[in-house]
């Protein structure tokens, strides 16, 4: 059986863990709201409303993509294309390539970072094949403008941000909905896991500082592994009606 993702890839190791995706969804969180194109999430009103909601349902597409057989990930591709065709109809513009690119370029940048911050460096050929997945999500999705190679995107992702990001009004409300949403002591930690996964421009765009004071509590996270105390310490960090998504996080890689 075909896969879109090989089941030996490091793209599965990566998407496979619970805690590599919440930091994955923390860089995401930072960009989005600096994003020019941040009007598209509001104009829909689900990030803004629900934005925990938001993020589990686009952990589910990526999920699908990662480890589903060829057709199924190809129609879970498709399906996006077309709910975002359907957003663009009813608003009568179209979003601009550049924004598409964006959301693969984050996936691909934030999939690398926040495994080499939790686990351990990347190969040249795995960051590679990180950027080949996505980029073959963009080429299904008729994406015009994509990079051809890892080092063509590691430009057009410096281009991307100095050109996409801005601090706006709708960054502000993004940020006073995600603390709404998630309350004090958990929109810290947010914050926090920010400053240590984000890029150097998108730390200094947001003012998140440069003093990664989790740094010590992801220490201890990491060895309480072993212990399987992690599971304890991610359902801290996310509200209870979010437990069992939680939960599901962690998927066997191997399957």
């Amino acid at each position: 059986m075909q896969y879109f993702v090989r089941k030996d890839s490091i793209v599965r190791r990566i998407w496979g863990k619970g805690d590599t995706i919440l930091f994955i969804f923390a860089g995401a969180s930072a960009e989005f709201a600096l994003n020019k194109a941040v009007d598209w999430l509001y104009y829909t009103g689900k990030l803004p409303s629900d934005p925990l909601g938001r993020l589990f349902s686009t952990v589910s597409y990526a999920r699908m993509i990662v480890f589903s057989e060829m057709a199924q990930a190809l129609k879970a591709i498709d399906t996006m294309a077309h709910i975002h065709a359907g957003v663009e109809a009813r608003r009568g513009t179209q979003i601009p390539d550049w924004a598409y690119q964006d959301v693969l370029f984050m996936l691909i940048d934030y999939s690398i970072r926040a495994h080499e911050l939790l686990e351990h460096r990347l190969s040249e050929s795995e960051k590679h094949e990180v950027f080949d997945v996505f980029r073959r999500v963009g080429m299904r999705m008729n994406l015009s403008g994509l990079p051809q190679t890892y080092d063509q995107w590691l430009l057009m992702r410096e281009q991307h941000m100095q050109q996409n990001l801005v601090k706006s009004p709708l960054t502000l409300d993004l940020y006073r909905q995600y603390q709404k949403h998630l309350g004090p002591v958990r929109y810290w930690f947010l914050k926090q896991a920010q400053i240590l996964v984000v890029p150097q421009f998108v730390r200094h765009t947001l003012g998140l500082g440069t003093l990664p004071l989790l740094a010590p509590v992801l220490a201890l996270y990491k060895l309480s592994r072993p212990l399987k105390l992690d599971g304890l310490l991610k359902s801290l960090l996310l509200p209870k009606q979010y437990q069992e998504e939680i939960r599901n996080l962690d998927v066997v890689t191997a399957s």
